[in-house]
């Protein structure tokens, strides 16, 4: 069957974000990239709370929502994330919460790089695919201002978000929410991605031819052999290949 459109994941797929820059803080004897600091800075404009107590706060936070919601494939919004850490650190400031989410995702912004050819390649599949994005990530704001100040929007037919839509990869619903977007089946469908476990188990699961992009993964021999799901149908190491697979495969 023809390919009628073609999904990418953001992060690491459209996108590269490395947290390797972001501020080091020590952290139980170890340090480590993290935001924390500057997220401690802002708390601390408010509230008399040591360092080390903002973190233990924050961690106990993260393993609460991780049962109660990444566990069972849905997404967790970064502002959601700051207010239950306000409620527990007993901080009255109904601005913090969105301050912490700002400062967070500016940092995070900040890591981002775009390959300069993307855009070509967009516009190029554009021509011949319906496009759609497909990606887990918890502020859809700091996503889509990153997709249209990347010059990557308007190449999208559809965008789904799962701080959007309350679902994360590998779950089939998010999948099935652009498939319905773009009106395609998903034998019809290419979706690329670089997590085997989200990416391409999810996408197999309904259906959905995948591709394995490896530009980030350090070892791909060692990532497949961890792998226990579906293999990915095609493996590439730039998007600039994916034409190529609807010229041969495809075609």
């Amino acid at each position: 069957m023809a390919i009628r459109a073609v999904v990418f994941d953001l992060f690491d797929t459209l996108v590269d974000l490395s947290m390797l820059d972001l501020p080091r803080v020590e952290i139980r004897g170890k340090w480590i990239p993290t935001t924390a600091g500057r997220l401690h800075e802002v708390v601390a404009g408010r509230a008399n709370i040591e360092f080390e107590h903002f973190v233990d706060a924050l961690f106990a936070v993260d393993r609460e929502f991780r049962v109660s919601r990444y566990e069972k494939g849905l997404e967790l919004p970064t502002l959601e994330r700051f207010e239950a850490l306000a409620i527990r650190l007993e901080i009255a400031a109904p601005e913090l919460p969105q301050e912490l989410t700002d400062t967070h995702m500016g940092m995070i912004r900040d890591q981002v790089q775009v390959p300069g050819h993307h855009t070509n390649v967009l516009e190029a599949l554009g021509q011949r695919v319906r496009l759609g994005l497909c990606s887990n990530f918890s502020h859809s704001k700091m996503a889509l201002d990153l997709l249209h100040d990347s010059g990557i929007a308007p190449h999208l037919a559809s965008v789904i978000i799962s701080d959007a839509v309350g679902i994360r990869k590998p779950r089939s619903e998010i999948f099935e929410s652009v498939l319905a977007e773009l009106d395609v089946a998903p034998a019809e469908t290419l979706h690329v991605g670089d997590s085997l476990s989200a990416d391409v188990a999810g996408a197999a699961r309904l259906g959905i031819r995948t591709v394995w992009i490896t530009r980030r993964i350090p070892d791909v021999s060692a990532a497949l052999a961890a792998h226990d799901g579906p293999e990915p149908d095609h493996i590439v190491a730039d998007l600039a290949e994916i034409e190529g697979l609807l010229d041969t495969t495809y075609a």
